[in-house]
């Protein structure tokens, strides 16, 4: 069976996408892959050939495949869309599409309008599946909210833990000065993830300080470092721009909390990546977050600054006075979410 996982996404590894694209395939390399010959596409696929070798084939991604004639001429039984925004698609019918949805907060974000290009392409990949899995119930109630989805199987299949190889004897060493406490939180920066609240909040509380990683290059984190400075909350917030995973593990092994008050989240990988370091988890009230997160995360219900620091050190006394109550559930809920188990469910999927 000739299997095209379309994920050229894996390209970026500090995103949600490309986390998603990475650990999955990971999973399926430990699979028994017998019978079915699995291609990736990637814009460096001998970078992907270096970790998986010959267990999967290989197709290199270019920008040109996102239009018509330039796109991969190979005959598929299953072509396998891992983003449901990704433009390339395959030149000719394979005998089975599969989509996976993530969220479709595009109409949110960007237009409402039917219309719109965004929304058009999403519409062809709807009418296009033959089965369409979502990586939450939200994302599915999402979906139908906006869209008319085709009378197909549709299945959801939760993500894994990107935590769940712990780097033992992990060297990392930040290379600035923590002198306090710290909150951390990590995202791509961009408005939805709100993490100006955290900033904000920031402004009442000393006793801590805030460590935010992800890609602040973008005009989002200008807006946040503008803030920080002309609040001179510079002593207070620590913007440490893209990280490794040996830095990533080492901030949340560290951390008093881990804090996400994201309000848009299609499945939110960072809350349990945290929780594997068994970490106090606030989250916002929002989307899929609750889903996700269960009865082992604090959850805010506003953005207040006020109300948020309140709330972070009620929760945390809370915590500390019944610590193995919590940890209980927070070891739980780190455990529910495995690639292995997605990647079964996936296989399951292709085989059927």
């Amino acid at each position: 069976m000739k299997v095209f996982l379309e994920s050229h996404n894996i390209n970026n590894k500090a995103g949600g996408l490309g986390t998603f694209n990475f650990q999955l395939i990971k999973a399926l390399a430990s699979m028994d892959l017998s019978n079915l010959n699995i291609t990736l596409n990637a814009k460096r696929p001998n970078d992907l050939k270096k970790v998986f070798g010959n267990v999967f084939s290989y197709a290199k991604y270019t920008s040109l495949e996102r239009h018509f004639l330039f796109r991969k001429k190979g005959r598929y039984d299953v072509w396998h869309s891992l983003n449901q925004n990704t433009k390339v698609e395959p030149f000719f019918k394979p005998k089975k599409y599969i989509l996976t949805i993530h969220d479709v907060n595009f109409v949110e974000e960007i237009s409402s309008d039917k219309n719109h290009k965004v929304n058009k392409n999403f519409i062809k990949k709807l009418k296009r599946a033959d089965v369409i899995t979502y990586i939450s119930e939200f994302a599915k109630v999402q979906t139908h909210q906006y869209f008319e989805a085709p009378n197909v199987p549709e299945v959801i299949i939760y993500n894994g833990n990107p935590c769940e190889d712990i780097i033992e004897n992990n060297t990392f060493e930040p290379d600035f000065k923590i002198n306090k406490p710290f909150f951390y939180s990590i995202g791509d920066f961009i408005p939805r993830k709100n993490f100006i609240s955290l900033v904000k909040m920031m402004q009442h509380i000393d006793d801590y300080v805030l460590i935010l990683s992800g890609n602040n290059d973008k005009e989002y984190g200008h807006e946040i470092q503008k803030y920080i400075t002309e609040h001179n909350l510079q002593e207070k917030i620590i913007l440490t721009g893209k990280v490794s995973d040996d830095a990533k593990q080492y901030y949340m092994q560290n951390c008093t909390a881990f804090l996400f008050p994201s309000i848009r989240e299609g499945f939110g990988l960072p809350p349990i990546e945290a929780m594997m370091f068994e970490k106090p988890v606030f989250l916002s009230n929002l989307t899929s977050l609750p889903e996700i997160g269960g009865n082992a995360a604090f959850y805010w219900d506003n953005f207040d600054p006020i109300h948020m620091k309140n709330f972070v050190y009620d929760s945390l006394a809370d915590f500390n006075e019944n610590p193995n109550e919590y940890l209980e559930k927070i070891r739980a809920r780190a455990r529910f979410f495995t690639w292995e188990k997605a990647a079964k469910q996936y296989l399951e999927l292709y085989k059927h």
